[in-house]
């Protein structure tokens, strides 16, 4: 049964940090290119950043470029995602995905094929 976990969300102070973990099981990651997606409080859910297989390539969307940081560890079979200065904004439900591929970057929620249930990550003062 292939399940991804996440972990390590919770409530910040803008400006402070988290870091978020997808931890796989039952596929190998290294076959499949990552992607971390998030959904705000009555908005559609909005893809954050994506990696391929081997981390050759990560791309970002606008809202969190210069300050999030996705990378992934094959020997631990997980993903993450470094959130620096976190602004209430980033107020979401944070969800990693994986699709089949090992030159996929893609932040078209459609294309994935595993969801992880997803972490919550409050930025509020």
């Amino acid at each position: 049964q292939v399940q991804l976990v996440e972990s390590g969300g919770g409530l910040v102070q803008p400006g402070n940090s988290l870091t978020l973990s997808c931890a796989a099981s039952g596929l190998l990651l290294d076959d499949y290119g990552i992607g971390w997606f998030r959904q705000a409080p009555g908005k559609e859910r909005e893809a954050v950043s994506c990696i391929t297989s081997r981390g050759a390539l990560a791309e970002y969307t606008d809202p969190v470029k210069g300050r999030f940081t996705i990378s992934r560890d094959a020997a631990k079979n997980m993903a993450y995602l470094q959130m620096d200065n976190l602004r209430p904004e980033d107020t979401a439900v944070y969800y990693c995905a994986a699709i089949l591929g090992r030159r996929v970057c893609s932040l078209t929620p459609d294309q994935y094929h595993y969801w992880g249930q997803g972490t919550v990550v409050t930025v509020s003062s």
